[in-house]
């Protein structure tokens, strides 16, 4: 797409610093990190949402994140790491064209997510939720 700043970043139109590349994906440093290191990795074609980019695309993407996970692991000497997708403005999508950020964390890297559990109202309630999932898979 024309207007995709990922699209322009694959085509060489902006530069990025990148980690990773094959004939499919695209691996680069986010400009606007997390964490120090936060990587993003992207289809080198344009898909989105994640509902109707193609199974083997999405699983190489989680490939490629995996692998980039290990090596912020190992030389990055990051405790851990985070591997999320979001999917939709709603979900805090901004760029849309499908990708995975791979974050290293560290124990001291400051950073909290505002995570707020809520619950459900009783079991029936989250069975019924479940059942209307379950009648579109």
């Amino acid at each position: 797409m024309s207007d995709c700043i990922f699209c322009k970043i694959v085509e060489k139109q902006i530069p990025a610093t990148v980690i990773y590349e094959d004939d499919e994906v695209l691996a680069f440093m986010d400009i606007g990190p997390i964490v120090k290191g936060h990587a993003l990795v992207i289809p080198k074609r344009h898909c989105d949402p994640v509902t109707e980019t193609p199974d083997e695309l999405l699983a190489k993407l989680h490939i490629v994140a995996k692998r980039i996970a290990e090596a912020q692991m190992n030389g990055l000497g990051a405790d851990g790491v985070n591997i999320m997708q979001n999917n939709g403005a709603a979900a805090g999508q901004e760029v849309p064209h499908i990708h995975v950020h791979v974050i290293p964390r560290f124990s001291d890297d400051g950073h909290h997510w505002n995570w707020n559990p809520k619950t459900y109202d009783d079991f029936d309630e989250m069975n019924a939720l479940a059942a209307q999932i379950q009648n579109h898979l």
